[in-house]
């Protein structure tokens, strides 16, 4: 357990934007910071972080919280770990304790998934150092291999022991269960009771995640079975989808940023030899084909990859593809081909680091000449026209990707040398492609538009059988209790909400703001005093008993007035940010980030004065108050009219008649001023 004057210690240290920066590139903004969401794809960064309130906001997924939230979401720590993280960045200590067998039971499985991949990650580091089979096999394969214990230590390989169930033996000694073992995939059950290790007699490559935590693991067979895979990775599970990961990010990251470049090679052994080379900006795809979830990935460092992949066709094919992954995703791309039957690790075993970095920055290549230098046509004069033309739609099918219209067009420039064909016809066909594409791209949008609106009328069909058979309406939000809403005030309940953001938001952001009001005491005599934004606002909307039929505006609105009346501190930042309810903190924490800023350009001009939209918080106060009272009431009497026609019973109609009544007069008071009377 962590006690709270240590929590209280680390959030005080904590700067979110370094926190959030060391996973997101971020740009200073006015007063904030932004940058491209981690939490979703997105090309336009809508990923805001408020240094001075301490939170984050996703304008596009909605995701929101503080520093620790972040860490919690974004690298699955629960609570006290992402604490400690913050407690080591920041050099804060923390006594630690060792879990008992029944506190290792009782972490979640989503925990012990991260647990045991680390205990596993220690397991086979130690015994390729320690055990005299993992030096004699993995440590020397690592040493034939041409690299040093540093490299070996930096990436925490390590080699699982040639017997069946060594590790699975071994971690169940520790507490971790079958169930764990098998989520995790580093123990594999059959059917009929037979258990067995995954990487049983295999070096092991670590893959981690961002900030480091081991999520699993790639292995390489060392045995000389041909019917044997050379390679085995983990299975996705809760943590580890290799589809998001690239082998190697956690060790480059910082590496990427500075050089503002990443190399992108095809294998494990390819990656650890380039950092050993000193090309740090290294990383491979987990086992797969090079995905749109890793190209954005890298996005967060550079916009600049190079692609360096085997120069055999299957390399070729590859890096093409890469290319055009990587213009559709806004990057600039290059690619270096080796010799023949040469890749970074052999490479730089043959001739050493220099000149591995020497061979990297002389023969990088930008996409017309890659194309070129593996078409396979010795003189471009005397290919077919039929080939030349295909070459040049296979071209013109890439550049319609790119987004950058400078870089296209150098690219034309290029590519009309190269292929010895006039620019203005390359460009001409270029604007029938990117044509071509935004016909597709709109034909799919409308297809997936009809399939929508059709399942729109399908339930809209199944809801108008429901209502002939039970003569009950649909409800499109929940309402107080006692109210009905009948069909013809249901577009009445969206301006309605609208106002209900207002006073929500009015809450959330100037609730403990000061505002001077003219109140009139018992006697009658005006005076002047300073008043809380929250006490005004509970005040007036708790006088008279509208209600809210948004819950979550419902639920900002109860939780000020109870602090108010409770005489308790206001819910702020820090409140919201760690609040359970997702919803609700999403909502409040979007409504406290201000995305306007001024330019640096404005920044430095500090004669101009600019105006600040808090200045007028009297005005706003006021008028967010009253046109909430206003559409509240609107709708409030068209449900009493509503009633008023359906009703038969004359009792009950003079009833609903003194209600609407009610509710008129409420309207007259309202539109001439706040109640200004202090008990």
């Amino acid at each position: 357990m962590i006690n709270q004057e240590t929590i209280q210690r680390i959030m005080d240290a904590t700067r979110i934007e370094e926190v959030i920066g060391d996973f997101v590139s971020l740009k200073k903004r006015g007063a904030n910071h932004i940058g491209c969401c981690p939490f979703h794809n997105e090309k336009t960064p809508s990923f805001y972080v408020s240094p001075s309130k301490g939170i984050f906001k996703c304008f596009g997924c909605g995701k929101a919280g503080n520093a620790v939230g972040f860490l919690m979401d974004h690298e699955h720590y629960t609570y006290p770990e992402a604490l400690r993280w913050l407690a080591q960045k920041y050099n804060i200590e923390i006594e630690e304790e060792k879990m008992s067998d029944e506190q290792r039971e009782r972490q979640s499985v989503r925990d012990a998934l991260f647990h045991v991949s680390e205990f596993a990650q220690k397991y086979f580091a130690e015994l390729m150092w320690e055990d005299e089979m993992g030096r004699a096999v993995g440590l020397s394969y690592f040493h034939e291999r041409g690299l040093t214990d540093k490299v070996i230590k930096d990436f925490g390989l390590g080699y699982c022991l040639d017997k069946w169930t060594d590790f699975t033996d071994h971690a169940r000694k520790n507490g971790y269960s079958d169930e764990v073992l098998e989520k995790t995939g580093l123990s594999i059950f059959k059917e009929d009771g037979k258990v067995f290790d995954r990487f049983k007699g295999r070096v092991m490559f670590p893959i981690y995640s961002i900030s480091g935590r081991v999520l699993g693991f790639s292995g390489r067979v060392m045995s000389k079975e041909k019917q044997v895979a050379k390679y085995v990775n983990s299975p996705d599970s809760e943590i580890y989808n290799k589809s998001n990961i690239l082998y190697g990010l956690f060790q480059a990251k910082n590496a990427i940023s500075r050089a503002n470049k990443c190399y992108l090679v095809e294998g494990n052994v390819d990656v650890v030899s380039m950092h050993q080379s000193d090309v740090c900006n290294t990383v491979a795809s987990c086992g797969t084909s090079l995905t749109v979830e890793q190209i954005r990935l890298i996005k967060r460092y550079t916009q600049n990859i190079t692609v360096v992949y085997d120069g055999d066709s299957a390399g070729i094919k590859a890096a093409l593809r890469a290319f055009n992954l990587l213009f559709e995703e806004g990057m600039h791309a290059h690619a270096v081909l080796f010799p023949d039957e040469e890749d970074p690790d052999s490479y730089a075993q043959k001739y050493g680091s220099t000149q591995l970095q020497e061979y990297l920055a002389g023969h990088e290549m930008n996409f017309v000449e890659f194309k070129m230098a593996t078409s396979g046509i010795p003189d471009i004069g005397a290919i077919d026209p039929i080939r030349k033309s295909n070459l040049i739609k296979e071209y013109t099918d890439s550049l319609a990707l790119i987004q950058d219209p400078n870089e296209q067009s150098g690219y034309i420039t290029l590519i009309a040398s190269a292929l010895r064909v006039n620019e203005n016809d390359l460009r001409r066909t270029l604007a029938q492609t990117i044509a071509a594409h935004k016909r597709q791209a709109w034909k799919e949008e409308q297809r997936e538009l009809a399939r929508e609106e059709a399942a729109a009328e399908q339930a809209i069909a199944e809801q108008a059988m429901v209502e002939q058979t039970t003569g009950e309406y649909p409800e499109t939000a929940p309402l107080p209790d006692g109210y009905t809403t009948p069909p013809q005030v249901l577009a009445d309940l969206r301006p309605a909400e609208a106002q209900e953001r207002r006073i929500a938001s009015l809450l959330v952001k100037n609730g403990s703001r000061m505002v001077k009001m003219q109140l009139v005491d018992q006697e009658g005599k005006e005076f002047t005093q300073e008043v809380r934004v929250a006490d005004i606002v509970t005040a007036e909307l708790t006088a008279d008993n509208l209600g809210f039929d948004n819950p979550t505006y419902k639920e900002i609105f109860d939780l000020y007035t109870h602090a108010v009346g409770d005489g308790r501190p206001l819910p702020d930042a820090n409140y919201f940010a760690v609040h359970p309810d997702t919803v609700l903190r999403n909502t409040a924490l979007e409504m406290m980030m201000s995305t306007y800023g001024l330019s640096p350009q404005w920044e430095e001009k500090k004669t101009i004065a600019v105006p600040n939209p808090d200045d007028n918080l009297n005005v706003e106060l006021e008028e967010t108050i009253l046109a909430y009272k206003k559409k509240k009431l609107e709708q409030r009497m068209a449900d009493k009219q509503y009633e008023l026609r359906q009703c038969k019973d004359p009792d009950e109609q003079m009833i609903i008649m003194a209600q609407y009544n009610e509710l008129k007069q409420l309207q007259q008071q309202a539109g001439q001023s706040l109640h200004q009377v202090v008990s």
